[in-house]
């Protein structure tokens, strides 16, 4: 027993001099294994490796993130493409029309792993994208791949009423026309942004899943700023179809000026911001033809129009029916063919006395032309005690008669 641990401790003394000597650099290399002779290989010579080995460290592979993926159809061109590389870095990307053209403008972010696009692309395009992807060992792999954008059976766009720039009466309703069905109404409205300088709150009133109009509770205030802005590029209206621009509209309102005709006095009062700027005589519709009651605006104003018995159902023979025509100073009020216009010369004796019309307020000369000078489209007549009906909103822009409490509909 006293010999094995004597041979025990002697063997633990040699252990301890050998590391010793190599603390203190006596015999580490001499003792060194023969995989030390050369240096480890890079692995950036060689293929990728998945498990550590004794030359050198794994490169962690690359992992890409590509928006859109290669070969996609029915791209939004407002969902910027992207390159994103994990464990790794990007560069010579470009990202261009397949059949030729400029290149899309794009960003890296600092560390080199994401490509991002800074302008939208065009609708019904095929793209390409090439790029370089750079791993943590420097080794570079080339890739190439393609999409095409929304085609041009899949583009949406809308109007807006009224022109850009123009100056409307204080009844004038906003109107947008979509060029596809609009399923989520909801997020439009929050989508399209109203401006009114007059800080007046305003409804929307869907009237199809195409035409909305908007309008205040009351009348626009005199000298109104009113700007709709559209930004539908590459919003989705639904069944896959897409906005393909912005639209922005700004309009102004003039005073409130607003013409009160009623039937039992046979009389026109026109007001100017509630002021009372002119009164004159009127004839209305005939018994047969009554007059539209309520709010209507004047859709548009012509020095000369052609009236035709036909446009309203007559033809000759039929009671009521008048050969073509041309009457002065019309203010087209309805669709249908309603207007304030210059009383025909056979019915001046009738004005202010009788009701000989098809439905249109009729004027003597000097009134008439009064009036087309000094209202403006986008003005409102209403007309008092005819027993017809309100004018449809639809028939032309009469949501004034709708209340206000039941005016926002989906």
């Amino acid at each position: 027993m006293g010999n094995r641990a004597k041979r025990r401790t002697g063997k633990i003394l040699v252990v301890a001099g050998i590391c010793a000597a190599v603390a203190v650099g006596g015999i580490g290399v001499a003792t060194a294994p023969s995989w030390l002779d050369r240096a480890p290989e890079s692995e950036a010579g060689s293929p990728q490796r998945s498990e550590v080995g004794l030359a050198s460290a794994v490169v962690k592979a690359v992992e890409l993130g590509i928006t859109p993926l290669d070969g996609a159809r029915e791209v939004n061109p407002a969902v910027g493409p992207t390159v994103k590389a994990v464990n790794g870095t990007l560069k010579d990307v470009v990202l261009a029309p397949a059949d030729g053209g400029t290149a899309v403008k794009g960003s890296v972010s600092a560390d080199g792993s994401t490509w991002s696009t800074l302008e939208p692309l065009k609708f019904n395009t095929k793209y390409s994208y090439s790029f370089t992807v750079v791993d943590g060992a420097g080794r570079e792999t080339k890739k190439t791949q393609s999409f095409t954008t929304v085609s041009t059976p899949n583009e949406a766009d809308a109007s807006v009423y009224p022109l850009d720039g123009s100056v409307m009466g204080s009844g004038q309703p906003i109107e947008i026309n979509f060029s596809e069905p609009v399923l989520n109404k909801a997020a439009m409205e929050k989508t399209v942004k109203i401006s009114v300088s007059s800080k007046q709150k305003v409804a929307w009133r869907w009237y199809s899943d195409q035409k909305v109009r908007i309008r205040p509770e009351k009348f626009w205030a005199s000298g109104t700023k009113v700007t709709v802005d559209l930004p539908l590029f590459g919003k989705e209206f639904g069944n896959g179809m897409i906005g393909n621009s912005n639209v922005k509209v700004s309009f102004t309102t003039g005073p409130q000026r607003v013409a009160v005709v009623d039937d039992l006095t046979k009389t026109m009062k026109v007001y100017f911001d509630g002021v009372l700027v002119r009164t004159a005589p009127v004839t209305l519709g005939s018994p047969d033809w009554l007059s539209p009651t309520g709010y209507a605006v004047i859709m548009e104003q012509q020095r000369y129009s052609k009236f035709n018995a036909g446009s309203i159902g007559l033809k000759p023979g039929d009671k009521g029916y008048y050969p073509p025509l041309t009457v002065e100073h019309a203010n087209r009020l309805t669709n249908s063919g309603v207007y304030v216009h210059q009383a025909l010369p056979s019915a001046y004796g009738a004005v202010g006395v009788a009701n000989v019309s098809h439905g249109c307020v009729g004027l003597l000369p000097a009134d008439a032309a009064w009036f087309f000078n000094n209202m403006k489209t986008g003005d409102l007549v209403q007309v008092l005690n005819t027993g017809a009906p309100a004018v449809e909103p639809l028939e032309g822009f009469g949501d004034w008669n709708i209340p206000w409490a039941s005016y926002a509909h989906r």
